[in-house]
């Protein structure tokens, strides 16, 4: 069993903040507890847009706080999303958030990250890589 708080993350190495500037995530799950996914507290900037594109990865979004709108390159829809509103990239959509108020979310990766992503030119994680689970017969999961 692992029992920790967003707040034991606070300035951890698990919490991240985007070489852009327009979030800061908390990854209290990781791909090394190897559970099959992982699980972030992310907060994206009032004022901010990005653009994302989650290639190698599922991601679902609760939002707690704040507000958004998100766009589908896609299917060029755009929603507004609010606190209880959640959204599915189950199709590896491309995405944009324009963010109206600051807005904190919880993000559930699958496969899960491993702690340092950020997104690249494209707005894509890199591809998971096994080996940064970690081997259930070598390793123990980390403690905070």
């Amino acid at each position: 069993m692992i029992v920790r708080s967003f707040k034991d993350i606070e300035g951890t190495d698990r919490h991240v903040r985007s070489a852009s500037g327009t979030w800061e995530s908390k990854r209290i799950v990781l791909a090394k507890e190897r559970v099959g996914f992982s699980l972030h507290e992310t907060i994206l900037y009032a004022g901010t847009e990005t653009s994302m594109w989650y290639a190698n990865h599922i991601e679902a979004v609760v939002c707690v706080e704040g507000e958004a709108e998100l766009t589908d390159h896609e299917s060029g829809l755009t929603h507004t999303i609010t606190p209880g509103t959640m959204y599915l990239l189950d199709g590896h959509e491309r995405h944009t958030l324009r963010v109206k108020q600051d807005f904190r979310c919880i993000c559930v990766f699958n496969p899960p990250v491993t702690g340092r992503e950020d997104h690249d030119e494209n707005g894509v994680y890199p591809p998971p890589d096994p080996k940064d689970w970690g081997d259930p017969q070598l390793t123990e999961p980390e403690e905070v």
